[in-house]
Order: C-alpha cells, then structure tokens, then sequence
C-alpha cells in the first residue's frame, strides 16, 4: 500500500509544482485579490477531475491488460516530455506572471476541467496505476487517489502561501519550481517507461 501511496504523492506533488496555465492562473488571483482569497481554489481538481476520472476509468477497465501495459509506456514518454519542457523552461529563467482574471474556485476548476492536461494525465499516467492498485485490492487504488490529492491540494495551497508571504510574484520561485519538477518528472517517466517494458 505505501508504494502506490507513495506514488501518488510524487505525482500530485510533481502536478503541483508543474509551472502551467493553471499556476499562472492562481499568480493572477494572487496579484488580484491576494492569497487568502486565492486560498480556496487549490481545491478545484478536487472538483474537476471527479467527471475526468471517471469518463477515463469507464474506457480503460474495458482494455486487455497488455494496452494499460502500452499505456503506461506512453505515460512514462509523456512525462519525459513534460521534464524536458520544464528544464527548457528552467533554462530560459522565465518571468513569472499571469493574466488577471476574477473568479476562485469554480473558475479555477472550470479552466483546470477544460484543459487537455488531465485528460492525458489519467488516461496515460495516473489511470493504469490507479486500475493495477484496483486489481489487486481497492485499498491499494484509493490509496494511490489518497496520495495524488493530499499532494496537490497541499502543494497548491503551499505555492499560494509561498507567493503570498513573498508579497509578490516572485520569478526565482517559478524557476525553483521548474528545476524540481523537471527533476521529478524525469525520474517518475524514466521509472513508468521501464516498468511498462517490463509487463509486456
């Protein structure tokens, strides 16, 4: 159970600290309204991925075991891809900022759900993961959902706190942020890809 716990904390951590729309979003409802107001919508996937999840998870309890074997090869390519953007980003030192915009938590999930980000998420990552701990004892899938939301719930309100006790949007944040994602990205694909070689 504490591996597919474990797992799921990695991965919600890495989609926390992933620099995105959706954080530039949460920079913009800082900058706006500040951070206690901004507080309430690192809780929007808890909102929006709940549809996503489960049209996802009604598609891939239907396939043999060998494609989730495919499926999460192509999740582990997935998240190297998603490493080298961030390190490129990392290497560019890009300026933080966001596009003002009103709203909280419902705008938040709104964005997040029409983004084609989660999609592939649980259709290439998270899904087979999330139905192999399933197969072998439900406990060991909740435990891995457990995991993911715990970790980017929390890592979403700690990015607000963080922006919010710097008193500005600060760039060395989102450079930090790159570099840590880019490193957990890298590792999380590299072990995704060869354990899915491994099962075929």
């Amino acid at each position: 159970m504490l591996s597919y716990l474990l797992r799921g904390l990695i991965l919600g951590a890495t989609a926390a600290a992933q620099p995105g729309p959706f954080q530039a979003f949460l920079l913009s409802l800082i900058a706006r309204n500040g951070w206690r107001r901004a507080l309430p919508a690192a809780f929007a996937p808890l909102l929006s991925d709940g549809p996503i999840l489960l049209v996802v998870l009604l598609v891939l309890t239907r396939l043999p075991e060998r494609f989730l074997s495919i499926l999460q090869m192509a999740g582990g390519l997935f998240l190297l891809y998603l490493a080298w953007g961030a390190w490129r980003s990392f290497r560019r030192d890009p300026a933080a900022g966001g596009e003002a915009m009103r709203g909280g938590i419902v705008k938040a999930a709104l964005m997040n759900a029409l983004s084609p980000s989660p999609y592939i998420f649980w259709a290439t990552i998270a899904g087979p993961i999330l139905i192999a701990g399933w197969r072998e004892s439900p406990a060991l899938g909740l435990a891995f959902v457990l995991g993911f939301y715990v970790a980017i719930v929390g890592g979403l309100a700690l990015f607000i706190l963080a922006i919010g006790a710097a008193g500005r949007v600060e760039p060395r944040i989102n450079r930090a942020l790159g570099a840590i994602s880019a490193v957990a990205l890298f590792a999380f694909g590299l072990y995704q890809l060869t354990t899915g070689i491994s099962q075929i």
